[in-house]
C-alpha cells in the first residue's frame, strides 16, 4: 500500500477543499493517486465544495457556549439566511460552539478538533455540510472569556434556537459573591451589550485613532462658533466626555432604567451578591458585521445562466 503522508492530503485538500480525514480516506482508498482520489471525493459529493468557496457567505449563526467561570463564541457564515434556520446547521454550529469553549476560542484548534460522531475534524465536517446543503460556509471567528472566581454570562439576541442567533454576547464578572445573583446581573448587561453595542469596556482601552477622529470632529465644529480659544478646548472635552458615554460601556446609561452609569450599577451590585464586582469584560459578535455584501443583479444573473 502507497505510503499516505501529510503533504499528498495537503496537495488533496488544496485542489478539492475537501476535509482533511476525508482526504485522507480517499488516497487510502485509491491507494494514494491523487487524481483518483480527487475522482473519489467527486463520487462521494465531497469536493464540490471549494466550486462555492468563492461566494459571499454573510449570514449563517453565531453560537455561544458558557460553563460557569468560562464562555466562547463562534461565528460561523452561510450565503442565505435560510440555512441559519436548517437543522443540521443549527446542530453543527451548537457543537462548534462547545468545542470552541473547550479550546479557549482558537478558531484553528476548533477547525482541527474531532467532530463528534463522524470520524472528522470540524473543517472536514462543515466542507462536508456544505456538499450536503449546496451553500459556501466558512468559520469565521471565535473568542471566548474567563474568570477566575466569578461567572461568564453568555446570551444572543432573537435566538433561533438555544444559545444561537445573529448577536451573541459574553459577559464576564468577577467577584466571590452569590453566583445565582451574578448570573441574573450578568444577563442584563449582556443584553444591554447586544443593545447598546460599545466600543471598549474602559475610556482607557478606546482605540486612539477613534478618539482622534471624534475630537478633530469637535474642534471643527467648535471652530465655527467663534468662541475663543479657552472655551473652544472645553467644548471639545465637554463633547469628548458625551462621546464617552455613548461608546464606553462602562459610562454608558443602563438600558433597564436610561440613568444609572453601568460602572455605579456594578459598584451597587456588590449589596446585593454579598461581595464587590468587577466587570471583567465582554464580548460581542453580530452575524456578518465587516462583511462586504454583493449587491445581486438577478437580470444579470438569468443571462449569466442562459449563456452556459
Amino acid at each position: 500500500m502507497a505510503e499516505i503522508t501529510a503533504a499528498l492530503v495537503k496537495e488533496l485538500r488544496e485542489k478539492t477543499g475537501a476535509g482533511m480525514m476525508d482526504c485522507k480516506k480517499a488516497l487510502n482508498e485509491v491507494q494514494g493517486d491523487i487524481e483518483k482520489a480527487i475522482d473519489w471525493l467527486r463520487t462521494k459529493g465531497l469536493s464540490a465544495a471549494s466550486k462555492k468557496a468563492g461566494r459571499v457567505a454573510a449570514e449563517g449563526l453565531v453560537g455561544v457556549a458558557a460553563n460557569g467561570t468560562s464562555g466562547a463564541a463562534i461565528e460561523v457564515n452561510a450565503e442565505t439566511d435560510f440555512v441559519g434556520r436548517n437543522e443540521q446547521f443549527q446542530k453543527f454550529v451548537t457543537a462548534a460552539s462547545k468545542l470552541a469553549l473547550e479550546n479557549g476560542g482558537d478558531l484553528a484548534k476548533v477547525a482541527a478538533a474531532p467532530f463528534p460522531g463522524t470520524g472528522r475534524d470540524v473543517q472536514g465536517e462543515l466542507t462536508n455540510l456544505i456538499a450536503t446543503i449546496g451553500e459556501n460556509m466558512s468559520l469565521r471567528r471565535a473568542a471566548s472569556l474567563s474568570v477566575s472566581d466569578g461567572v461568564v454570562v453568555a446570551y444572543t439576541h432573537n435566538a433561533v434556537a438555544p444559545d444561537l442567533g445573529k448577536i451573541g454576547v459574553l459577559v464576564a464578572l468577577e467577584s466571590t459573591g452569590d453566583k445565582a445573583k451574578l448570573a441574573a446581573l450578568g444577563k442584563q448587561f449582556a443584553m444591554h451589550v447586544a443593545a447598546t453595542n460599545p466600543q471598549s469596556l474602559t475610556v482607557a482601552e478606546l482605540d486612539p485613532t477613534v478618539i482622534e477622529r471624534e475630537r478633530a470632529v469637535l474642534a471643527e465644529k467648535a471652530g465655527q462658533s467663534g468662541k475663543t480659544g479657552d472655551i473652544i478646548a472645553k467644548m471639545v472635552e465637554g463633547g469628548l466626555r458625551k462621546f464617552h458615554q455613548e461608546v464606553v460601556l462602562l459610562e454608558q446609561a443602563f438600558v433597564m432604567d436610561g440613568k444609572t452609569k453601568i460602572s455605579k450599577v456594578v459598584e451597587d451590585a456588590a449589596k446585593q451578591v454579598g461581595a464587590p464586582v468587577r466587570l471583567a469584560g465582554y464580548l460581542r459578535f453580530a452575524l456578518g458585521e465587516g462583511i462586504e455584501k454583493k449587491a445581486e443583479d438577478f437580470a444579470a444573473e438569468v443571462a449569466a445562466q442562459l449563456k452556459k
